[in-house]
């Protein structure tokens, strides 16, 4: 990956390439507004949907190689800093106890792990039940992908009645980040 990538995914004044390369550039940001403004810049520059589903899941892939060596490096870290060991013993209390676990060891389980939540916390929940690195993450990137369906749809047609891209942005951002607190204070 040349330098670039790198300063455009830290640097928000950093111009933007169009198209399909910036939208799967977006993509990778695992937090915040990536999916809509991705799916925004590839609109932009003519990619079609079908086309941002496999951008996405090529982002999604990217993810686990990037995430699967981290973890299990500070796994193995864990080892020898008491801190990082009662971290990974708390995690794996919590996914096995907390409820996320709990009905959660089979594979829609699974996959609606990571769609209402997040593809690490899929993943993580698809290990504490006994699956390995290719089906763990292909439980995880499942969830991931009707996740990413639905706010793409969302984003299209919101910036189709709003007109203004910013401000859809804007939105779809508040609703990923406000439904949770809404669902949770519900249950």
């Amino acid at each position: 990956m040349p330098d670039d990538i790198f300063r455009l995914l830290a640097d928000p004044s950093a111009p933007r390439p169009a198209g399909a390369w910036g939208a799967f550039l977006l993509f990778l940001i695992p937090v915040g507004g990536g999916i809509p403004a991705g799916v925004l810049l590839a609109r932009a520059g003519g990619v079609s949907p079908l086309m941002m589903e496999v951008l996405y899941f090529v982002s999604d892939v990217v993810l686990a190689f990037i995430a699967e060596p981290l973890i299990r490096g500070i796994l193995a870290v864990g080892r020898w800093i008491p801190f990082l060991e009662r971290l990974g013993r708390a995690m794996s209390r919590f996914f096995q106890r907390g409820g996320t676990l709990e009905g959660s060891r089979g594979p829609l389980g699974l996959v609606l792990v990571s769609f209402s939540v997040d593809p690490m916390t899929g993943r993580a929940t698809a290990a504490a039940a006994g699956y390995g690195f290719v089906l763990g993450w292909a439980f995880a990137i499942a969830g991931d992908m009707l996740y990413f369906t639905v706010l793409m749809a969302s984003t299209l047609w919101l910036n189709g009645v709003v007109g203004d891209e910013r401000l859809t942005i804007g939105i779809m951002l508040l609703v990923t980040l406000a439904l949770p607190f809404i669902r949770r204070r519900r249950a």
